[in-house]
C-alpha cells in the first residue's frame, strides 16, 4: 500500500487491529500480536490500549487475549448497508458450500491485497483451515486472490507485483512475479482460479472474480478442499459452478451503487 507522510501511527494502529481481526475466534495475546505485526511490545501495548478506549477492541478479563471491540461490529454494519454486499455474498457462499460440501468464501479487494470476509463449511469432515475471515495475502496468493489478480488490466497486475514484491519475498516463498505473471495467464484462458496448496501444502482452491457496475474488480468467491477433493476431474466440474456463481453475484453487484475507485 502507499503510505501518506505523518500517518505512521494511524498505520500501525490498523496492522495491531487486523492482527486482532485475523484470530476473531480464539482472540490473541501480546506476545502473538507483537510477532505478527513486527511492532515492539510497548508500542503494540500503546496501540491496543488505545483501540480499546475507542470501542475498537476488547480484552477478554480471563485469558486477557484480544478480540474485536464492538464499535468494529457497528462499522461494519454501516460498511454492509453502504456496500449492499453483505447477504448477497452470504447467499452464494452459503450455495457454494452446500454445492462442494467442501468451505467457500467470500473476500474482498483491498488495494494490492486480498481480504477473506466470509467462510461457510459444507458437510464433508475433513476441512482445510487456511482461510479464515480476517485473513489478508498479497494479490495472487491463494485462488481468491489469484483470480482478482487476473481479472485486472495488466499495467495494474505489474503495479500490485511491484508493491507486493517485498512481501512475496518475505512470507511466500513459493511465490514470485515470474510465477504470478504466468498464473494470471493459466487463469484467464482457463476462467477461473486454481490454487495447488502454495499456501499450505494439501490446501487446494478455486477461485472466480467479481466487478462492481464500473468494472473495477472489487473481490472473489472462492472454494478450498483438502489436495485429494480438487484433483483435475473436479476442478472441471466445480470451477464452471463457481465462475456461474461468481457472475450471479456480480449481477446483484452491478445494481448496487460504485463501492470503490482505483
Amino acid at each position: 500500500m502507499t503510505s501518506v507522510p505523518g500517518t505512521q501511527a494511524v498505520s500501525r494502529s490498523l496492522r495491531v487491529l487486523r492482527a486482532v481481526a485475523r484470530h476473531h475466534k480464539s482472540g490473541i495475546n501480546l506476545a502473538k500480536l507483537t510477532r505478527e505485526t513486527g511492532l515492539n511490545k510497548p508500542t503494540a501495548h500503546r496501540l491496543l490500549m488505545a483501540l480499546m478506549a475507542e470501542g475498537m477492541v476488547e480484552q477478554d478479563e480471563r485469558s486477557f487475549h484480544y478480540f474485536v471491540g464492538p464499535e468494529c461490529h457497528m462499522l461494519g454494519v454501516i460498511a454492509n448497508e453502504r456496500y449492499g454486499l453483505g447477504r448477497a455474498a452470504a447467499d452464494a457462499v452459503a450455495r457454494l458450500a452446500q454445492l462442494c460440501e467442501d468451505s467457500a468464501f467470500w473476500s474482498i479487494r483491498s488495494d494490492a491485497y486480498a481480504v477473506c470476509v466470509l467462510r461457510e463449511d459444507g458437510d464433508y469432515p475433513l476441512k482445510t483451515h487456511v482461510l479464515q475471515p480476517g485473513v489478508r495475502h498479497p494479490l495472487g496468493v491463494g485462488a481468491g486472490s489469484l483470480a482478482m489478480l487476473a481479472a485486472l488490466e495488466d499495467a495494474d497486475v505489474e503495479r500490485h507485483l511491484a508493491t507486493n514484491a517485498r512481501s512475496l519475498a518475505k512470507g511466500y516463498l513459493r511465490y514470485s512475479a515470474d510465477m504470478l505473471r504466468a498464473e494470471v495467464r493459466a487463469t484467464r484462458k482457463r476462467g477461473y482460479a486454481v490454487n495447488q496448496g502454495l499456501i499450505v501444502p494439501g490446501s487446494w482452491g478455486l477461485g472466480a472474480a467479481v466487478r462492481a457496475s464500473n468494472g473495477d474488480v472489487i473481490g472473489a468467491l472462492s472454494i478450498a478442499a483438502v489436495a485429494s477433493r480438487l484433483r483435475k476431474n473436479r476442478q472441471r466440474e466445480l470451477g464452471p459452478r463457481l465462475s456461474e456463481e461468481a457472475r450471479l453475484l456480480q449481477k446483484q453487484v452491478e445494481r448496487m451503487p460504485v463501492i470503490r475507485k482505483n
